[in-house]
């Protein structure tokens, strides 16, 4: 064999370089969707109590939406990754350095998931997504219900309540809170 030649155990530390690279920059954009919605929902808020004008509100469920199936998207990426890693990844690369072997390749990757607070923080985490996506934009169409705003206007904050239920049970589903 030449030295050039690359064997599958640098392709596999390759790969996994390469998709652990992309599941931290997902990681980063999902997490600063976050702040994007609250500075969102900070400045529709604003403006529709600087110009009293409750109608504005209506602004936050399309934009919620929009950001919280991004967010949920590229949270479902992320754990996608590790999966991979966890279960064809991980095993390729321990099954070439030890052929028949007990060694496992990055135990991190399984070995967090066993701290015995994670469902709870899997919950905390499905109760903010819940809060910043669905329950804000929902508190706006209440306040835009109770002002008694009327016409096609009520027709599209129906619409839009049902965006942002759809989207909540999409959230629930895929948090997988004890998984």
């Amino acid at each position: 064999m030449a030295e050039q030649d690359v064997t599958v155990g640098q392709l596999l530390l390759t790969e996994y370089q390469t998709i652990k690279d992309e599941q931290k920059a997902r990681i980063g954009f999902r997490d600063n969707l976050l702040y994007v919605t609250l500075a969102v929902v900070a400045a529709v808020v604003a403006a529709a109590a600087q110009a009293e004008q409750p109608s504005m509100l209506l602004a936050l469920p399309p934009v919620t939406v929009v950001l919280g199936w991004t967010y949920l998207v590229n949270d479902d990426k992320i754990s996608a990754i590790g999966r991979y890693v966890r279960e064809d990844l991980g095993p390729r690369l321990a099954e070439l350095a030890r052929p028949g072997g007990e060694f496992r390749a990055f135990a991190w990757e399984t070995g967090h998931r066993g701290d015995a607070r994670r469902r709870s923080r899997k919950t905390i985490q499905l109760v903010v997504d819940l809060t910043a996506f669905c329950a804000v934009p929902l508190a706006a169409l209440v306040v835009f219900w109770a002002d008694g705003g009327g016409g096609l206007l009520i027709g599209l904050s129906v619409l839009e309540a049902l965006a942002v239920a759809g989207l909540a049970a999409q959230i629930t589903v895929y948090a997988r809170p004890f998984v």
